[in-house]
């Protein structure tokens, strides 16, 4: 039987839209704006969900009203992955704070993480998404690193195949 991979991102200017059908492309899922996102969409086997940072480390828009569906979310025991976009040089101490901001609110409605990503080699001072040299999830710069897109997603999706056993 196969499972059920929803990607639930927001996006202001396509990048994060991008990176969200490459995941579900990669991944065999699907791909669900959370403006138009309904709660049955957070009941998946993996749920992912992506968002980038913007100003001084919030969400992106679309997520600040649609947080209220994650936030109503029953995720116990149900595994959940992140990947989020941010500007890790002029924005280096909120870099990804909203991915950040998703994991902890997945965390609280009981999800177990997977998918986190080594934080070695980014240009970033500080951020809420960071723990232990790990970031909750993919981490991915395209205003200063826009050629590493796609080679960090493809090495996500794999490492996500092998934690969640898809």
């Amino acid at each position: 039987m196969s499972k059920i991979i929803t990607v639930i991102y927001g996006s202001s200017t396509g990048n994060t839209e991008h990176a969200a059908q490459a995941i579900a492309g990669k991944l065999g899922g699907r791909a669900v704006n959370i403006r138009n996102a309904s709660a049955a969409d957070f009941q998946a086997d993996l749920l992912i969900l992506g968002t980038s940072t913007w100003g001084c480390g919030e969400l992106q828009d679309d997520w600040m009203n649609g947080v209220a569906l994650l936030e109503a979310a029953d995720l116990s025991g149900k595994l959940v992955a992140l990947f989020g976009l941010g500007d890790a040089v002029g924005f280096g101490d909120t870099y990804l704070n909203g991915m950040g901001e998703l994991a902890e609110k997945a965390v609280a409605r009981g999800a177990k993480i997977v998918g986190r990503w080594p934080s070695e080699g980014y240009m970033h001072s500080l951020s809420t998404a960071e723990e232990g040299g790990f970031f909750a999830g993919l981490a991915l710069d395209d205003d200063n690193e826009p050629g590493e897109t796609a080679d960090r997603i493809d090495r996500w999706c794999e490492q996500l195949r092998r934690e969640a056993a898809l």
